[in-house]
């Protein structure tokens, strides 16, 4: 019997495993899979090379986390600020995208003079907004059913930080939120690769091109949470994070898969593993997706009717496949043959962007996708052997529901279109391939849990940022007595932050 059990021993289930038992609680983890980490976890995929984890972006994990955990003292090391991603061309010298306006000055006044400018006017921006942004989604989720005093007391709170940017500010912001990335970038910059790196980020891991409509609050929330990435990627975080609940008491079960959740009159009594064993407790946090915990875990007849509806209509369409390919150097960049970056993100033109996307909607992918590429032995060459380097991709725009399934075909011709559209800026990487692994949407919903593949838990849409995954769970408790969510289909959202297992256990511990 314990206090309290985890399911999912992710970043979020870690983070929150250990800030309960920092509050004495008896805490235990239980985790599917062999190895801790989820999504964020080291993988052997070649024998002698190993990925950083599926997602790759670390720079939004929350420092109040990292203070909190003291994962410092377990060997976490955070970098200044992101790596500079590098966006090549087919016949030049591709652009060099800095979030630092200072680094970025050189790189874009080689295009556009005014863009430099521009630039430099658009990071002010982002810079004077961000502390409303963090207000709302860096901290916990407001009632929007309050009736106490204290709880509207919060919401007003919020309220008054937003009229506190000026009139202007405020109304600029409530203008820009619902426009389509592609249209606001366009406000601020002339050359369009520049266009490109900024927008890309608002599109990735959804059903949404630049062209769709709202995907610039995505946009506005990647700029304005951003800040220090870890060194080593993903993988550090989780050596950090295990480290830090260990430390703190926490009892750590891999290969304990949860097939189902012990309820007594509308609350939580304990779970039931695939071996047998039932656990007992109070006190479940989930840190696996909602549709998970809902429709897998619960009897269907314990589920309202508009519950389950609630639950069945929260949209995980995945759509980003990953690719990790074994290399025996560096391939050289024609464009800047000395130069050898960390982060690599194709596509130079926003209908560039549209077009890859466009396939997606028809149950296919593009022949040049649009591809995320993490080089994670730059910061930690032990992931290789000794001068060799590992391609961390993830292709976006690629279907859950291919049409005509993911056959064997399917999946080599992803990896021809993915290779191909890499050989474009690195001619030499073919002769490097020696190892290659494929992971569609339909492989990481089976290897990793996740609903249709889904690496956020949910979709990035503007009506499932703020009441995360239902109404009825947006602040972590659920229609159950100690049933709480935990992870990133949770309130802020997906992707490594660490923040929806940080504050779900101020709902856990009252």
């Amino acid at each position: 019997r314990y206090d309290t059990i985890v399911i999912g021993a992710g970043h979020n289930g870690l983070t929150a495993a250990t800030l309960l038992a920092k509050a004495g609680r008896q805490v235990v983890v239980l985790e599917r899979r062999s190895q801790v980490g989820g999504l964020a976890c080291r993988d052997e995929f070649h024998p002698g090379y190993s990925t950083a984890g599926v997602l790759h972006d670390t720079s939004h994990l929350r420092r109040r986390v990292v203070d909190q955990l003291e994962l410092k003292k377990f060997g976490l090391e955070l970098l200044r600020e992101p790596a500079p991603v590098l966006v090549p061309e087919k016949d030049g010298p591709g652009y060099l995208h800095w979030r630092d306006p200072g680094k970025a000055r050189d790189e874009i006044a080689a295009r556009s003079p005014s863009d430099a400018e521009s630039y430099g006017a658009y990071r002010a921006f982002i810079k004077k907004i961000s502390p409303v942004i963090r207000r709302l989604f860096d901290e916990f989720p407001p009632d929007t059913q309050a009736q106490q005093l204290s709880q509207l007391w919060d919401l007003g709170k919020k309220a008054i930080s937003l009229r506190m940017l000026g009139r202007s500010d405020m109304m600029e912001l409530l203008r820009i939120g619902p426009m389509c990335v592609a249209d606001w970038v366009a406000e601020w910059f002339e050359t369009e690769i520049l266009r490109a790196a900024v927008a890309a980020p608002a599109v990735v891991h959804d059903m949404t091109g630049p062209w769709s409509p709202g995907t610039n609050l995505n946009l506005i929330l990647d700029e304005a949470l951003s800040g220090p990435s870890v060194k080593g990627g993903p993988a550090a975080l989780i050596d950090a994070l295990e480290k830090a609940a260990i430390a703190q008491g926490v009892e750590i079960r891999t290969e304990a898969r949860v097939v189902r959740l012990n309820l007594q009159e509308g609350a939580v009594a304990g779970v039931a593993l695939a071996n047998g064993e039932v656990l007992e407790s109070e006190q479940v946090a989930a840190a696996c997706d909602p549709k998970q915990v809902f429709l897998r875990l619960i009897p269907p007849p314990l589920l309202s009717m508009e519950f389950e509806r609630n639950v069945r209509h929260f949209r995980t369409r995945g759509t980003t496949a990953k690719v990790d390919l074994a290399l025996t150097d560096y391939p050289e960049y024609a464009g800047r043959p000395e130069l050898r970056a960390v982060a690599i993100r194709t596509g130079t033109t926003i209908d560039g962007l549209e077009r890859a996307f466009d396939p997606v909607k028809y149950r296919d992918f593009a022949l040049r996708p649009m591809l995320d590429v993490f080089v994670p032995t730059m910061e930690a060459p032990q992931l290789a052997p000794s001068g060799h380097h590992v391609f961390s991709v993830q292709a976006h725009w690629v279907p859950y529901e291919l049409e005509g399934g993911w056959t064997a075909e399917a999946r080599d011709r992803l990896l021809g279109s993915v290779v191909d559209t890499l050989a474009e800026y690195f001619p030499t990487i073919r002769q490097s391939i020696v190892g290659a692994r494929v992971m569609t949407p339909v492989d990481l919903e089976k290897i990793y849990g996740t609903t249709q593949g889904h690496l956020f838990h949910g979709e990035h849409a503007t009506d499932q940022l703020i009441l995360r995954p239902t109404p009825e769970c947006a602040r972590y408790a659920t229609p159950f007595r100690g049933l709480y969510l935990c992870g990133s289909g949770s309130h802020p959202g997906g992707g490594i932050t660490c923040a929806p297992g940080a504050l779900a256990t101020q709902a856990i511990l009252g």
